[in-house]
């Protein structure tokens, strides 16, 4: 059976790949290779829909696909009946702050809450009606009153941080939704989405006495969590991508607080404190392992996310841990991945087709002189730079492919530069002796106050002595 590829989606695989980010349809048409790391995934999303918890920090450089990967995980999750909430770290979004920027990180996420039904985000609403919905249902079904049944049904929430103000805000969304108050139920998902400034509006409009705040958003995402399977969904998956900008944190105590955040959602999500909840992170090799400023900095972290030596020792990867190494893409896939961007701009028609299969032969090699293995292990260049050279001949039939293939210069990618006023520490990788370099104890750091400006401080380098 010929495979049928929508107009709609064929135009959002190309704009997305030229222009190097990822596509958020049609991934069943281009995804190769990873075959282990998706089958270890899909076991750590049953985790979470049975109940259990899960992290897993999916660790590459630059172009290797994490960004992909991530979202493919999310389709995964999707199709397996979790709610998946997504956004990327950034210099005004981070994990802990007391400056509003993990209130920042929140508010993206809950903007980016998906469902089957909705999976392109914004599906708040529709998780809450469907949550009241079920209640009627039941209610009806039992001759109960809808309010009470929905009181009762919330109560468990109240074994969690801020579950009762939770349970009120439901409620008030529930009653506005009876009367047809559409400001009222506005107001309910406003206060979801931590969008209430303070505790007064929020208390005049909703009657409830809190709101969520930096110090609370992580207690708030489990106790999403909660909701979302009283909702009927099987639990809620977080995606955290760009993890590098914690790392690039120049405020040592700033990191330090994100840091400890980090270490409060493996230990929960570890030790089975938390049930339904799930987190994927995607970071590069120096934000784990980094000795000065990365996620082996800090003790702790560095115990807990160590590779398995017997896996090092044996040569192989153990996708069983919470930190997930992309293997890299074998020249052989990208030939398959090449294979199925040209059916993609075909439409899956042979006889379509903009060039023959020796193009793309002599565009791997044309690669491999220019940038070596990188053009398959960190393939995001190689795979933009064959998407424009198809673009080319697509609008410009009459040119010759070999001419133009000569012409293109093709760079290996690199990491951006980071902050001036940052400097770079070798990684692990890189560090022959690193045993005996010293690195800053999370306990010093603790002693400090935290959340000073960034701007205004900078590592303290006298403090690290030989």
């Amino acid at each position: 059976m010929a495979t049928k590829l929508r107009p709609r989606e064929r135009d959002a695989i190309i704009q997305s790949l030229r222009s190097g980010v990822t596509p958020r349809t049609g991934f069943q048409y281009i995804q190769v290779g990873r075959v282990k790391e998706i089958a270890a995934i899909i076991q750590d999303i049953d985790r979470v829909a049975d109940g259990g918890a899960t992290i897993k920090l999916v660790i590459g450089d630059f172009g290797a696909g994490k960004s992909f990967f991530l979202q493919l995980v999310k389709n995964i999750a999707l199709e397996k009946g979790l709610v998946t909430m997504s956004a990327d770290l950034s210099p005004e979004r981070r994990l802990q702050s007391a400056n509003g920027l993990a209130l920042n990180l929140y508010q993206e996420l809950t903007r980016n809450t998906s469902t089957r039904a909705k999976p392109d985000g914004n599906a708040l609403n529709s998780i809450v009606e469907k949550f009241i919905s079920l209640a009627r249902d039941e209610a009806d079904t039992k001759g109960l009153e809808t309010h009470e049944l929905i009181k009762d049904k919330l109560r468990v929430l109240n074994d969690y941080v801020g579950g009762y103000d939770f349970a009120q805000v439901i409620l008030a969304y529930w009653q506005g939704f009876k009367d047809g108050d559409e400001d009222r139920m506005n107001n309910a998902i406003k206060w979801i989405r931590g969008e209430y400034a303070t505790k007064v509006t929020a208390r005049q409009d909703l009657k409830v006495h809190t709101i969520v705040n930096d110090a609370s958003t992580y207690d708030f995402y489990k106790l999403l969590s909660g909701f979302v399977q009283l909702a009927g969904y099987k639990g809620l998956l977080i995606n955290l991508d760009e993890m590098v900008n914690l790392y690039k944190i120049p405020n040592s105590r700033s990191r330090t607080t994100n840091y400890e955040q980090l270490l409060r959602i493996i230990n929960d999500c570890l030790q089975g404190n938390v049930h339904g909840l799930g987190f994927v992170m995607g970071g590069t090799p120096d934000f784990l392992e980094d000795p000065r400023r990365g996620l082996f900095s800090y003790d702790a972290l560095r115990t807990r996310l160590a590779s398995n030596s017997f896996a090092l020792i044996a040569g192989i990867n153990d996708f069983s841990g919470p930190v997930m190494c992309l293997s890299s893409l074998t020249p052989e896939e990208v030939y398959v991945l090449l294979c199925n961007l040209r059916n993609v701009f075909a439409y899956y028609n042979p006889d379509k087709y903009l060039v023959p299969d020796e193009a793309l032969t002599q565009f791997l090699e044309h690669c491999s002189k220019h940038i070596g293995d990188a053009y398959f292990k960190t393939p995001r260049n190689t795979i933009k730079h064959f998407v424009d050279f198809l673009a080319v001949i697509e609008q410009n039939p009459e040119i010759d492919w070999r001419q133009l293939l000569k012409s293109v210069n093709i760079t290996a990618e690199h990491e951006d530069a980071l902050e001036d006023d940052i400097n770079e520490a070798p990684s692990l990788r890189d560090t022959p002796n690193n045993k005996n370099e010293p690195t800053k104890s999370f306990a010093q750091a603790k002693a400090q106050p935290n959340d000073a400006d960034d701007e205004d401080d900078e590592d303290d380098l006298s403090s690290f002595t030989l």
